[in-house]
């Protein structure tokens, strides 16, 4: 507040993801609005890395910002901090990453994580823990009412960075779906929602998970950060053809993601598949040399996915690897990697997922001491995948009324996942039909109903549809979809068995491990 009164020009220092962005949007707007001379600042990936750093503080020194605001970062970033102090630039951190033992020296640091923080709700996002800064900029200047603008922009962060549907998360994230489930939106946006095909539907959290959040992350993985920035700032609707060129810009830099995506993972695969010294072990660590550093993350969740082990995947770039880390629910990433932080030039993140740099001569140590861990503190039980159900729901008990009542626990997502049900026997009554090479449409018969089904990324499920099209269970979630105006329920596949073969000893964890 003093700066703002005092015409010191402030900085909002972001991050490159889906939460990063839209903190600092939510922020940059709020400051505007109160009168603050204010900019913001965004990381581009490959050249800046991952979070607050002394060059950017310099650089924003020598460009007359007296006040730097961090927003999803700069948790970990003490010679960031303290070089702001040397420079007389005042710091505050706002972050929800895992602090280190001692605090960074900033004028303020705000982190629900924090060892001394009494706040209740501990899982908030990058974006949440901005909105919580907002919300009391607002307050304290007699403008509540424009709190729930900030609620939408709030609730694509916290959906994207997949932190727990739960508490203040679960408030954010269902307002924030109502709000942009409406046609009304500033002009940045509207041209957003236009490109993902999602103006004026009643939007679901899978809709920003799958839609929304992968073209904004693609400006930061594949092009600037700042792209999804200036589209998600603009709000003057004589600026609409500039919104859906960026919105465009966006959904083409996503397409070449999902290439470089492919390429990744399927050269990954033969590593693990072909290399026992990499393949064997409970914790993959696999890299490339010139793997596109800004799909890494992706692809170590898809490897996660497809061998339910934790995975590290490293971007070698001559003396250096640049990695992404994802995990699986009984192994917390950070704490591995803090067994090995001897090996790092820096590090950081949280238990499901974390960030790396390590010099390329070090990786196979890392890949021995990781394994070594991995092996201490997972047991076989926790790499088998498992599909749990909530309960048997025949196909013929899926109608409109369930629905409805399952659509009040909604959002849907990390700690609050959709309630799972298994079919009991059903007839395949057309297809499977393969979608964009990764995705399987059918439809099934249960009784006299006849339901349409989608899997996503189930193409290698359809060898076992296709031989038990006669009496097939699924596991499955409902969901409504529309198209055309029309308005239809659909089953939406996590794992397919035989009828019978729990039976004879199989499982559906048993299916989804070998398919």
């Amino acid at each position: 507040e003093a700066a703002i009164d005092r015409r010191e020009p402030i900085a909002v220092h972001g991050d490159y993801d889906v939460d990063g962005i839209t903190s600092t949007v939510m922020l940059r707007r709020v400051l505007e609005r109160l009168g603050a001379r204010v900019c913001h600042y965004l990381p581009e990936r490959l050249r800046d890395g991952y979070g607050l750093n002394v060059p950017a503080v310099e650089r924003l020194h020598a460009e007359g910002v007296r006040l730097i605001v961090s927003v999803d970062c700069g948790i970990r970033s003490d010679d960031a901090a303290r070089r702001a102090r040397d420079l007389g630039v005042d710091l505050v951190v706002t972050d929800h990453h895992e602090p280190d033992e001692a605090l960074p020296q900033a004028f303020a640091v705000v982190n629900p994580k924090r060892r001394d923080c009494r706040y209740p709700d501990k899982h908030l996002a990058g974006g949440g823990g901005a909105f919580k800064l907002v919300q009391a900029l607002v307050t304290r200047a007699g403008k509540p009412q424009w709190l729930p603008g900030f609620v939408k922009i709030a609730a694509l962060g916290t959906i994207a960075d997949v932190v727990p549907l739960l508490g203040e998360n679960r408030v954010l994230a269902k307002l924030g779906l109502e709000s942009l489930s409406s046609p009304t939106h500033t002009v940045g946006l509207r041209a957003l929602l236009e490109e993902s095909r999602l103006l004026g539907r009643r939007l679901e959290s899978h809709h920003v998970s799958f839609q929304i959040a992968p073209r904004l992350n693609a400006a930061g993985r594949m092009a600037s950060p700042d792209l999804a920035a200036q589209l998600l700032l603009l709000a003057d609707e004589a600026r609409l053809d500039e919104a859906r060129a960026l919105a465009r810009q966006l959904g083409e830099e996503n397409t070449r993601r999902q290439t470089e995506e492919r390429a990744i993972v399927e050269a990954a695969r033969q590593v693990i598949e072909k290399d026992p010294a990499v393949g064997a072990h409970n914790v993959l660590v696999v890299g490339g040399e010139g793997w596109h550093r800004g799909v890494i993350g992706i692809v170590a969740s898809k490897l996660v996915e497809q061998y339910a082990k934790p995975a590290v995947v490293l971007s070698l770039d001559g003396d250096l690897a640049h990695g992404s880390c994802r995990s699986i629910p009984a192994f917390d990433m950070l704490a591995g990697l803090e067994q090995c932080e001897d090996l790092f030039e820096r590090f950081g993140g949280h238990r499901q997922a974390a960030g790396l740099t390590i010099r390329t001569d070090r990786v196979p140590e890392l890949r021995r001491r990781l394994a070594a861990h991995a092996d201490a503190v997972l047991a076989y039980d926790d790499l088998v995948p498992r599909v749990r159900l909530d309960a048997v729901l025949p196909l013929s008990a899926g109608g409109g009324d369930g629905l409805d009542a399952l659509e009040r626990l909604a959002p849907f997502g990390v700690g609050n996942p959709s309630p799972l049900f298994g079919s009991g026997p059903a007839e395949v009554a057309s297809g499977p039909r393969v979608m964009k090479e990764r995705h399987l449409s059918l439809s099934l018969r249960q009784g006299p109903r006849t339901f349409r089904a989608v899997m996503w990324r189930g193409v290698d499920w359809a060898p076992t549809i296709e031989a038990h099209r006669g009496a097939l269970e699924v596991a499955y979630t409902l969901e409504r979809n529309t198209y055309m105006g029309d308005t239809t329920i659909e089953l939406r596949l996590a794992a397919v068995r035989g009828a019978g073969e729990a039976d004879a000893g199989r499982s559906l964890a048993d299916v989804a491990a070998t398919a």
